[in-house]
């Protein structure tokens, strides 16, 4: 079984404003729980303490169980493909006309947030406060070369065809 989790009011607001100071270690998990991702999933991409770290996220209402899945375990996490649930409706973006540019946007943080982890939190929220295509684009540039250095090239080519086309 998998636990979902997203994140609360006062989580959303901790990550637009730092009002309650948590701890990086804190934030960084903060940050990697989207609604979707199942808690195994959130656990590999946290270094260290992932159990503790979620738990304090609970306990200190930043995070809240949304569902408990029977997801079976993805053993083949490091591939894109392997992880259906969460992505989805990315992986069949490619050959769909482009969509509107609030999804466009979302789905940039998202991968390049998935691809890169919690060094991606500067870059991603800077994505995030885009407001148009023009302002996304050369950060979702400087997301690629950053993907290209953590992934390899056609890590960073893949992401750029599909947010840069």
């Amino acid at each position: 079984m998998a636990t979902i989790y997203r994140k609360t009011a006062k989580g959303h607001s901790e990550i637009e404003t730092r009002a309650q100071r948590l701890s990086p270690r804190l934030r960084s998990a903060l940050i990697l729980i989207d609604g979707r991702r199942s808690d195994d999933e959130v656990r590999k991409l946290i270094p260290q303490q992932a159990d503790e770290t979620l738990q304090l996220l609970v306990e200190q209402g930043f995070i809240e169980i949304i569902g408990i899945t029977q997801q079976a375990p993805v053993a083949r996490a490091p591939q894109a493909a392997a992880r259906p649930a969460e992505a989805a409706p990315p992986v069949a973006a490619p050959a769909l006309p482009p969509r509107d540019f609030a999804t466009t946007r979302a789905q940039a943080v998202r991968l390049f947030t998935d691809m890169v982890g919690p060094m991606a939190e500067a870059l991603a929220m800077k994505m995030e406060r885009a407001r148009s295509p023009d302002e996304l684009r050369p950060l979702v540039q400087t997301a690629q070369r950053i993907i290209g250095n953590a992934r390899g090239g056609q890590a960073a080519a893949d992401y750029g065809t599909r947010f840069l086309n």
